[in-house]
């Protein structure tokens, strides 16, 4: 925008001293005067209300109300030390909005299981991304995603512990087979009417820590752990709960001084309920995948599946 000001139309070297001078020159000079003052005013008061300041001018606007952008483009900008504002939403059960308004970046604590809901998404066109950290203080936490959520079937997309019964609907939820924090990323170019979702931590236990030897018998097999190991020094029994799906676990016999059999909680190989693995020799291993909440077995070496 150019100015409307025009330092031009006063004739500074009016009135000539030493003659008489025409009383229109001064009436000139006073209402081109008067013109660019309130031409001043006017522009001035415009950059107050419409620039993105540093610090509060007098009498100005609030900053977080006069720095906002109005869905204005900002374009061929080198920006460096650039931060999210950090929203924590405290410890919340229940349904929890994430309000994409108020910050890209949303923090809450499990007190219980909780189910996502976003709000104020960009409109469509425009891309929205939020991410959200997730406190699970209890393996009994589960976090329940709404529908238009973008999610595979029996967490083979990436998700740690998500399940779908009904993959495509409703209700896709995600279970944690060990407390922690974890931090996913969602993504909308609809406003929000189709969200994809990405798992920022997707190294986190139970899938890379180090492995579990089991001492003595009676024992659980870690859930935070991928494999198991033991040496039997007699008839040995153990237990395996029920994980996440996507979860892999694996035991391998290191040392045989007796058979170690292993009841394992919702058994692929039953039609319902537990089931058992017994390991009666040296070396003998299996691995193991939970997938739409059961174990499965997908490798085995000697071990009886009963």
């Amino acid at each position: 925008m150019t100015s409307q000001i025009n330092p031009n139309n006063i004739n500074g070297a009016y009135p000539v001293a030493g003659q008489d001078n025409n009383s229109q020159g001064f009436h000139d000079n006073f209402t081109n005067t008067s013109t660019n003052f309130q031409f001043a005013a006017q522009e001035i008061t415009a950059l107050q209300n419409s620039a993105v300041l540093n610090s509060q001018i007098s009498g100005g606007a609030n900053l977080t109300v006069q720095n906002n952008m109005l869905n204005s483009p900002l374009s061929n900008a080198l920006v460096s030390d650039f931060a999210f504002v950090d929203v924590s939403l405290g410890t919340q059960t229940g349904t929890v909005n994430i309000n994409y308004a108020v910050g890209h970046y949303q923090s809450v604590t499990t007190g219980g299981p909780i189910s996502l809901a976003f709000s104020n998404f960009p409109i469509a066109g425009q891309v929205g991304v939020v991410n959200v950290t997730i406190t699970v203080q209890s393996t009994a936490d589960t976090v329940t995603l709404p529908a238009a959520i973008s999610v595979n079937s029996f967490g083979y997309n990436g998700i740690q512990g998500l399940y779908n019964p009904n993959p495509g609907t409703a209700s896709s939820v995600i279970s944690f087979a060990a407390t922690g924090v974890y931090t996913f990323t969602f993504t909308t170019s609809d406003n929000g009417s189709n969200i994809t979702m990405t798992n920022n931590n997707g190294l986190l236990m139970p899938f890379n820590n180090s492995g579990q030897n089991l001492t003595a018998t009676g024992q659980a097999c870690s859930l935070a752990t991928t494999s198991t190991k033991f040496t039997t020094t007699g008839a040995w029994t153990a237990t395996l709960a029920t994980g996440v799906d996507g979860q892999i676990k694996e035991f391998i016999m290191i040392g045989d001084g007796g058979d170690m059999v292993i009841t394992v909680a919702a058994a692929g190989w039953k039609t319902s309920g537990s089931g058992t693995m017994t390991f009666s020799a040296l070396g003998q291993g299996c691995i193991l995948r939970m997938a739409n909440q059961v174990w499965h077995c997908v490798g085995n070496n000697g071990v009886v599946f009963a």
